[in-house]
């Protein structure tokens, strides 16, 4: 925002500290202006940020729940995806749309659920998935210089992560996943919360002799489909972990391109770690048990690995 002064915050309880206090001090240093609390209407909230960008801002709308978009809908799928298409690239959509999703605060149906994979399937929009803090500033960074709408999804146990995060200027680009461990035995590709828990298995299994590598893509829309192509010929295995449905989920496409582009390398089948097919249940005791966990996680690795 100092950079450019045609970026503007809007969303719900974002001048005061609210459900994720993520916005925390940006309307005493860039006036309400360009920090603007809205009504509780995401199709409106939705509908004003691409407004607001299609007259020349950038805009990062503060969805807060993930769940919630589905009510702007229309919006993101209909228009904001579409336009620049529709007008020849004469028109440019600039805009953010922050939200938190996943489970694991116990926040029951309508506020623990990971729509990623949903937005994957809307061309025209590009989703980001950061995982660690040093990846949410450099992926911010680049949506709010991109000219096209980004999905960018933050896991709501992960606002309570610490990492490294220099003061310098950095951008990180869309469409380049990272190894956040390297591994020689089998391939985990794993998202947000899921990534720190394959990093654990990764580190226990280690210990046992089992070498894992783990792929973090970053960004859904581009997704770095080399960088998991490539891993997966070196170690001949590949078991992917997200928190979103397994049916028609991220793991189902990345596993399709695998199954395409790294089929004659395989050596074991692919293996999808997803939550169960179900609403989030409010009891945390059903909750944990729909969400993969540690165990989930290390029984399908130690599987393809046999």
């Amino acid at each position: 925002m100092l950079r450019n002064e045609k970026i503007v915050v809007m969303g719900e309880d974002i001048t005061v500290p609210g459900v994720w206090v993520v916005t925390k001090g940006l309307v005493e240093e860039f006036g309400p202006e360009r920090v603007r609390d809205t009504p509780m209407s995401e199709s409106a909230i939705v509908g004003a940020g691409i407004g607001a960008a299609l007259t020349g801002m950038r805009a990062m709308v503060e969805v807060r729940w993930a769940d919630f978009l589905f009510v702007a809908m229309d919006q993101l799928a209909n228009q904001a995806a579409k336009l620049r298409y529709m007008s020849g690239g004469q028109a440019k959509v600039p805009v953010v749309f922050r939200q938190a999703l996943g489970a694991g605060l116990s926040a029951g149906p309508h506020h623990s659920q990971s729509p990623e994979a949903i937005f994957m399937h809307i061309p025209g929009l590009k989703v980001a998935l950061p995982s660690t803090p040093y990846d949410a500033k450099g992926l911010l960074k680049s949506a709010l210089r991109d000219d096209n709408p980004i999905l960018f999804f933050e896991h709501k146990v992960l606002y309570r992560s610490k990492g490294m995060v220099p003061a310098e200027e950095y951008t990180i680009p869309f469409g380049k996943a990272d190894i956040k461990k390297k591994g020689k035995d089998v391939t985990v590709v794993a998202t947000l919360l899921m990534l720190h828990r394959s990093l654990t298995v990764a580190k226990e299994l280690e210990e046992r002799g089992i070498s894992v590598e783990v792929v973090d893509p970053r960004t859904l829309v581009p997704l770095d489909k080399q960088a998991i192509i490539d891993s997966v010929k070196k170690t001949g295995r590949l078991v992917i972990v997200s928190e979103d449905c397994k049916t028609g989920g991220v793991g189902a496409e990345i596993a399709a391109i695998a199954a395409e582009e790294a089929f004659p390398y395989l050596k074991s089948p692919i293996k999808r770690v997803s939550a169960i097919d179900t609403p989030i249940p409010f009891s945390p005791v059903l909750e944990k048990y729909v969400v993969p966990d540690e165990k989930r996680i290390a029984q399908a690795i130690e599987e393809v690995v046999k």
